[in-house]
């Protein structure tokens, strides 16, 4: 993930570091997955190269506002489940 550097989910991240987070399909809401697991490490994202290259690929342009810090989080991922066309999960039992 990548975080304006002034965001107050950061103080959260750092004191609590679990995290989930759900992608929808566009055409279906009912197809999503969810992950579930937890922030290993935050890092300044120096001269905004992890937003550039997330802007570039869903606009065709690096991100345009360069007046602000920014910070990625890695996630590692504990677990996951998906449902609609994508009905899994990576559940035991």
């Amino acid at each position: 993930m990548n975080m304006d550097e002034g965001r107050r989910r950061l103080a959260h991240l750092r004191s609590d570091p679990r995290v989930s987070l759900t992608v929808l399909d566009e055409q279906n809401w009912y197809t999503h997955v969810s992950l579930i697991g937890r922030v290993v490490e935050l890092r300044d994202n120096e001269g905004l190269t992890d937003i550039d290259r997330i802007s570039q690929h869903y606009t065709g342009r690096p991100y345009p506002r360069r007046d602000r810090g920014r910070v990625s989080a890695w996630i590692e991922v504990e677990r996951w489940h998906g449902w609609g066309a994508h009905k899994d999960n990576s559940q035991t039992g």
